[in-house]
């Protein structure tokens, strides 16, 4: 049996990880790297495959959030620094035993013989269930029409009201249905609905398909500034993100 050891002490994150940006899609040792430190602390409970999946991401985004840190799900030099803080220790624990042959998928001190074993399986990055590419970079347009100058969960919320529609009867039942539904979207009525959308328009989207609804169910929003029809004022109120209002 091989008996594993963790040295303790204060590490630069240059110590654990390369310099790239990590985010989702990547493979290989700084994703090992990354699941392993998450896991350490508690927040990836996941198998350490080096593959940054949804898992991943979602552990990644609430440890930048308890750690009050810009919540992207991007592991960019700040919040590598602060994952090796937090993590404190400076070897490459998991990677070093994958080397030499251990599958594992569980550590954090726990003794070998009470780990639970697995076999790493190779996986690819796949769309959403139900979403085509297509439909992915229609709703990016949208978002990013309607709300690039939103803060990102505004953003964010923009692409759940996308979403809510799809699912409610009252309206067609694909993105570009409800996009392009007469009079829904006035991204769509001034041509902005084909500017290029930056990747945030794309991660807003990802992130909402991925069940974060800050719009809590919305099925509209306008914003009260140049809102022009006196039926959207009447329609129950939920809350207010950045400029817009968001409501049933």
């Amino acid at each position: 049996m091989i008996a594993f050891s963790i040295l303790f002490g204060n590490a630069s994150y240059t110590d654990a990880f390369s310099g790239q940006v990590i985010q989702k899609g990547a493979f290989g040792d700084d994703v090992i790297e990354l699941q392993s430190r998450l896991q350490y602390i508690g927040y990836y409970k996941g198998q350490i495959d080096g593959d940054f999946g949804w898992g991943t991401y979602w552990a990644l985004r609430n440890f930048q959030n308890d750690y009050g840190m810009e919540v992207d799900g991007l592991a960019g030099p700040e919040t590598r620094q602060k994952l090796v803080n937090a993590s404190n220790y400076n070897e490459s624990f998991v990677r070093n035993n994958l080397n030499k042959g251990v599958k594992f998928t569980h550590y954090g001190g726990t003794p070998l013989e009470n780990q639970v074993k697995s076999e790493t399986v190779s996986k690819k990055l796949t769309l959403p269930n139900g979403y085509s590419e297509n439909d992915i970079k229609l709703m990016s347009n949208a978002v990013y029409g309607e709300a690039r100058g939103e803060p990102y969960e505004g953003q964010v919320a923009v692409a759940a009201v996308i979403l809510n529609r799809i699912e409610d009867e009252a309206f067609p039942n694909t993105a570009s249905g409800v996009i392009f539904e007469p009079l829904a979207f006035t991204a769509v009525a001034d041509g902005q609905i084909w500017l290029t959308p930056n990747e945030q328009a794309r991660r807003a989207v990802m992130d909402a398909i991925n069940g974060w609804d800050p719009s809590e169910n919305a099925l509209y929003y306008f914003n009260p500034v140049t809102a022009t029809s006196k039926w959207i004022w009447s329609r129950p109120q939920i809350k207010k993100i950045g400029e817009h209002i968001f409501c049933l």
